[in-house]
């Protein structure tokens, strides 16, 4: 259990937190004169801080963030270069900045509208506009989750509030991915109100990008570890830009393993054992080629004039486990793709559903061969049918996994 978890949960036993102030934690912070080098001495001395304030006689104007400080500066000469510039180089400037009068509900949809960078980044707390302290994503969730677990009533509540929360961070994936690809399809079930799937997409200039992924647990736990994956996903887009899948894997992989406390040493207990299986792909329409690396999520492709798929294999390192190498190196792999041909990928929800006749597991043979049987239809109908196909198969049984299946048919940009 991470560490902001464990303090609000004892915490809880005596006054929830109602507002931003109570999760305010008084933490240094940086004038706007201060050179990079006062950054690079609170960030080696504190290292639980993921950001630091930059204040301008006492006001608030940017944060910076840990990992992006701490990765511009380790690049070569840049220490040389700017240890004794001003610390505003690397600073964002339009930080989630609140009052620490506002409600933890106020706070939620602020955070929202806000985006996955104030879970990462956190948020500046002011009292009369001056700085107070910093709040963090992981305890605004902790307390979210504290709060609504008071009284039983309110469970089903916060939970439909969280599938809100979490269909807001999947909105502007699923919008780019109609307007970017028109012959694509998308199912996302969660098997409770919210899941521990999701999906991620992102047009660029010259194409675009792709992910789907089965974190750990169902219904709230596995919401929260979409949004810590999500956002991860997100800061390592932006840092590392979309052409190497295998490359952001392994972003991902260092910062869920260090936001749950699964990097230690021999001596130290892991705080949790939690992570994602995952499908992260580019694909380069100048070149109609894809650039695929999976984490025991695989990639199939049906080519026009094929009548069989060709799967591509997933490496079998999960991403963020306490097992998994926090320096493992995904595959990467590219395949070129012609024009018209399917793409399928789909999380363990379809494949493991125990059902028919016999109870068994639902299969990918019987997915892959039910869409060579409907090859011809769009990817909509083809993904309508594997829904219906696998309601029918699980009949009386209960539903086991989160369900995503991602169906497109590749034409030309």
């Amino acid at each position: 259990m991470h560490p902001a978890f464990s303090r609000l949960r004892h915490s809880s036993t005596q006054r929830d937190p109602r507002s931003a102030g109570d999760l305010c934690q008084e933490v240094p912070a940086v004038d706007a004169e201060d050179p990079n080098s006062r950054v690079m001495e609170i960030f080696s001395a504190r290292s639980d801080m993921k950001s630091v304030a930059v204040l301008e006689s006492g006001w608030p104007i940017g944060l910076i963030n840990r990992d992006i400080f701490l990765s511009q500066m380790s690049k070569p000469f840049h220490r040389e270069l700017y240890d004794k510039k001003s610390c505003i180089a690397f600073m964002d400037k339009e930080p989630l900045v609140v009052d620490a009068d506002m409600s933890i509900e106020a706070l939620t949809f602020r955070t929202v509208e806000v985006g996955e960078k104030a879970l990462v980044d956190g948020f500046i707390v002011t009292r009369e506009g001056r700085f107070a302290g910093l709040g963090s994503g992981l305890q605004l969730l902790g307390a979210v989750a504290g709060m609504q677990a008071e009284k039983n009533r309110q469970i089903m509540q916060s939970i439909e509030y969280a599938s809100v929360i979490q269909q807001a961070m999947l909105r502007a994936s699923r919008e780019t991915l109609t307007a970017r690809l028109p012959e694509a399809a998308l199912v996302w079930e969660p098997r409770d109100v919210v899941g521990g799937d999701f999906y991620h997409f992102a047009a660029f200039p010259h194409g675009w990008f792709g992910a789907t992924a089965d974190c750990t647990g169902h219904g709230v736990p596995g919401a929260f570890m979409t949004l810590l994956a999500s956002a991860s996903l997100s800061q390592a887009l932006e840092q590392i830009g979309p052409r190497d899948p295998a490359a952001l894997l392994a972003a991902v992989n260092r910062n869920v393993k260090s936001l749950l406390g699964q990097v230690h040493s021999a001596a130290e207990v892991p705080q949790s054992n939690d992570g994602l299986d995952a499908a992260f792909f580019w694909f380069d329409a100048r070149e109609s080629q894809l650039h695929f690396a999976g984490a025991r999520i695989a990639l199939h492709i049906l080519a026009p004039d094929s009548d069989q798929f060709e799967t591509i294999a997933a490496d079998r390192m999960g991403v963020g486990y306490v097992d998994s190498l926090a320096d493992y190196t995904w595959q990467l792999r590219k395949i070129a793709v012609p024009n018209g041909s399917l793409l399928f990928i789909c999380t363990d929800g379809l494949i493991d559903q125990i059902g028919g006749p016999r109870s068994i597991s639902f299969g990918r043979r019987r997915a892959l061969d039910l869409i060579l049987e409907n090859r011809t239809g769009s990817p909509a109908a083809i993904c309508e049918k594997l829904r219906r196909a696998l309601a029918e198969w699980q009949g009386v049984q209960a539903r086991r996994d989160d369900l995503t299946l991602f169906c497109a048919r590749i034409t030309d940009q």
